[in-house]
């Protein structure tokens, strides 16, 4: 690879609420991590049929990052296009399409394909996948979580790869009828508008400068270690971004929230969202310590693990609810490590946004009015 172009990676633009699509499916499974209230989650999941709740729940982390594919399809890349080129694939094949890089590289797919013919597996099949994984040219963050029994999950799956299939289009064809389509709506435009506000800023600012700006709290020393960034905007991981290989290593798919200040993603929700994260956060005592400590100083995760002595995963967890709620952010030093600071910026908006919300008469007279409309009634 080529040293020069990995520190001047080339930017191209993409977008389509078909990212969203899945990434809504990932976050309504797991909505703490992304700041969202677990109960309208539930709700979201409760209209669906039990029978289809049951195999999203048992396949989603297979399910919901089918980026490569995604990013492949035609535009407009929208639910429509996602269920029209899904369809088009026989149904035994659908799960080796959605599947990461780094399940199908040379040495790795031979072995999924060949339990999908003989319909068994061994410990053997997946020790030796386990095995072809970490010698893979492809290497990313994500090659930690294929544990063993990460995939022999992959391998039952595999086992019944036509069922898995049929299933799968089918609870896409759900999903998106009860609820995705109504909210594809109100996606497309502000996907698009991000876009071309990220295009703008691209024309003033560095690459550096460009990818801290989008990533909303990431300072990055060196640009990432990529020939070509494919650049997408999502509405449902706002603050977050994703980083993912595609099907060259040196291509990498970039993705960062398109979701403004105030805007939530509940729809019709009265309570500012940034404001309820950022209540939501420093309501935890060791969140308080941890954001003290870094009004002081600038730190790493280990360290902070062991100034309050606890376990590196929770101290992980509480930095990340602190950087949902943008009162934390870091520096990106080399592919790993991480070196975080306080924003003060947000300290002093939630003083601000909390007294205006507090003053706005708004939501009483609303509640006044419907009183009146009761009594009517």
């Amino acid at each position: 690879m080529d040293t020069e172009k990995t520190k001047n990676p080339e930017i191209i633009w993409d977008h389509g609420t078909a990212y969203d699509l899945f990434f809504s499916l990932m976050v309504l499974h797991s909505p703490t991590k992304f700041g969202l209230r677990g109960a309208w989650a539930a709700g979201v999941r409760s209209r669906l049929p039990q029978d289809i709740r049951d195999f999203l729940e048992e396949s989603i982390y297979f399910i919901a990052w089918p980026y490569r594919w995604v990013h492949s399809l035609p535009q407009p890349k929208d639910s429509s296009t996602v269920l029209y080129e899904l369809k088009r694939i026989p149904a035994e094949d659908r799960l080796e399409k959605i599947l990461p890089i780094e399940l199908t590289q040379d040495g790795v797919i031979e072995h999924f394909i060949h339990v999908k013919e003989t319909g068994e597996w061994t410990e053997a099949d997946r020790d030796l996948i386990v095995s072809a994984i970490k010698k893979s040219n492809v290497q990313s963050d994500a090659t930690k979580r294929y544990s063993p029994q990460y995939i022999e999950k992959a391998l039952n799956l595999f086992i019944a790869a036509k069922e898995f299939g049929i299933k799968f289009l089918e609870a896409l064809e759900v999903y998106v009828r009860v609820f995705f389509a109504e909210e594809e709506k109100r996606l497309a435009e502000r996907l698009e508008s991000a876009v071309e506000e990220a295009k703008t800023l691209e024309q003033k600012m560095s690459k550096k400068e460009l990818l801290s700006k989008l990533s909303r709290g990431i300072e990055f020393e060196t640009l990432p270690d990529a020939k070509l960034l494919v650049m997408t905007p999502s509405f449902w991981i706002s603050p977050l971004i994703v980083t993912m290989t595609l099907d060259d290593p040196g291509k990498v798919l970039w993705v960062f929230g398109a979701r403004e200040q105030g805007e939530a993603i509940v729809p019709g929700e009265t309570v500012p969202e940034d404001l309820m994260k950022t209540l939501k956060a420093i309501s935890d005592p060791t969140r308080l310590r941890i954001l003290r400590i870094l009004m002081q100083e600038q730190t790493t995760p280990a360290e902070l693990s062991r100034r309050l002595r606890l376990r590196a995963p929770t101290v992980t967890h509480h930095l990340q609810a602190l950087r949902l709620a943008g009162l934390v952010r870091f520096v990106l030093r080399g592919k790993q490590e991480r070196i975080y600071f306080s924003n003060m910026d947000a300290v002093k908006s939630l003083y601000a946004q909390l007294k205006d919300f507090l003053e706005d008469e708004k939501d009483d007279h609303d509640q006044h009015d419907r009183i009146n409309v009761s009594r009517v009634l």
